[in-house]
């Protein structure tokens, strides 16, 4: 197989790359899908579901995506062919496939995103449900909805194009304090609603059992997971071909799904107390942007100058997340071309960018359309991905997986208890995830 992998950069620091990582782990899915799924059923049981995937699944799936990257030290393209031969050329086409469907869409809701963020700065926000509605049909439909997916495709790809130093590092280095320091105000502020505790009550803390054994929230809390981490997709195992290996990769594991779930659950905190303070609650959990688009406006629209105010602060957060995540997205395709072809970053950038601004264009105009991509390369390839990662590496290459281990010197408990996880434990379990998922997918279309 031709190939022409090129002279790899490197990350600055280790913080470099944990606020690379957690930027593509920390986007929409956070502030988005987290309240829509959490509302949608489940609630406390969702977020144990959640956590507990994360925990036990997630966590040696991060580990074996990032020892297959810097161990391969290729793009996701070339990187299991490399350790494993041709045939395992089908999973490097997976990981180039997956970010680009996931791409095609993101950047769709980036651009609602940026559009009711600049009328929120300029026009002010909707006064009631039935407004919201109508503002939301405005800016999800028409010319405006592919003006905002081609602006969101050229900002990521002008990031991407600058490299690993000077673009995506440079950007998450800034821009992920900033994240961080609103989500932090937003939640205080949240916890000041006269609606604050029914919200955490009603959406967090109300547990049902038998939300345990709901294939829609198994399926929520599975997707969710590897979503709002970027895993299964190839982006940490692009990440991780840009680290040395010096670098310890359980720890950097560790630290990245902590920020990502605390992200998490504090958009929760910020989300829940306006639906509940405000009656919105059907708005949410009826529908995929409800959340985001029509609830939290809608809420905050009653609240006056305030309000508008918070809204501003809100959707500045969510398009900062939604940056940090795209340039992820778009680096694994990019970087593939670049090792496949031996193209020039700049040259591979603007290729995919011109795809994805073509790909994305049935999902610009139909709603249905984006929440079936959003569906199938969102959520079930995610689950695949991950299952062939945690398979490729527990049992196709263990002899690189532990190289990658101990060269990240880590004690024996801990390189034990990731072999055993990743080879006996993850694989099962994804398992069982991806045919709930599968089914309860099918079942939702035929219905």
């Amino acid at each position: 197989m031709d190939s022409k992998i090129s002279q790899r950069e490197q990350w600055t620091s280790k913080l470099g790359f944990i606020l690379a990582a957690a930027g593509s782990a920390v986007g929409l899915g956070n502030l988005w899908g987290f309240a829509y799924r959490a509302s949608q059923g489940g609630g406390a049981a969702f977020v144990l579901l959640y956590v507990l995937i994360v925990l036990i699944v997630c966590l040696p799936v991060f580990v074996a995506e990032m020892a297959l990257g810097r161990n391969a030290m290729a793009s996701t393209l070339l990187a299991p062919v490399k350790l494993a031969g041709k045939n395992w050329y089908p999973l490097g086409i997976l990981f180039f496939i997956a970010p680009l469907g996931i791409a095609s869409y993101y950047s769709v809701i980036m651009g609602w995103t940026a559009d009711t963020l600049f009328h929120s700065l300029f026009f002010g926000l909707p006064k009631n449900l039935t407004e919201a509605e109508t503002f939301f049909g405005s800016i999800s439909s028409g010319s405006s909805v592919l003006l905002g997916h081609l602006l969101s495709l050229v900002l990521t790809a002008i990031i991407v194009s600058s490299g690993i130093k000077k673009g995506i590092e440079k950007v998450t280095r800034y821009f992920m304090p900033i994240l961080f320091i609103i989500i932090v105000i937003l939640a205080i502020w949240a916890t000041s609603l006269s609606g604050a505790w029914e919200g955490y009550k009603t959406f967090l803390l109300k547990f049902d059992f038998n939300e345990l054994r709901n294939p829609q929230t198994i399926r929520n809390a599975f997707t969710q997971a590897f979503f709002s981490l970027s895993l299964g997709i190839g982006i940490m195992v692009t990440y991780a071909s840009y680290l040395n290996k010096k670098s310890n990769l359980p720890k950097l594991s560790v630290g990245v799904a902590s920020l990502d779930t605390l992200v998490g659950l504090m958009a929760g905190f910020i989300t829940f107390p306006i639906v509940l303070t405000f009656g919105l609650s059907d708005a949410i959990s009826e529908s995929t942007v409800g959340a985001l688009f029509i609830s939290i406006p809608t809420g905050l629209g009653s609240y006056g100058a305030a309000g508008r105010i918070v809204a501003v602060a809100f959707f500045a957060l969510a398009y900062i997340a939604a940056i940090t995540s795209s340039v992820s997205l778009l680096e694994v395709p990019v970087s593939s071309l670049m090792d496949k072809f031996g193209f020039k970053r700049e040259k591979s950038v603007w290729l995919i960018t011109l795809f994805l601004f073509l790909a994305g264009i049935p999902s610009a105009l139909n709603l249905n359309i984006l929440g079936t991509v959003d569906s199938i390369f969102g959520g079930v390839l995610l689950i695949f991905g991950g299952f062939l990662v945690t398979f490729f590496m527990g049992w196709v290459v263990p002899g690189k997986f532990n190289e990658e281990l101990n060269d990240s010197k880590v004690g024996i408990k801990t390189t034990r208890y990731l072999k055993f996880m990743t080879r006996w434990i993850a694989p099962p379990i994804i398992g069982f995830g991806l045919f709930i998922s599968v089914f309860d997918l099918m079942k939702s279309w035929v219905s």
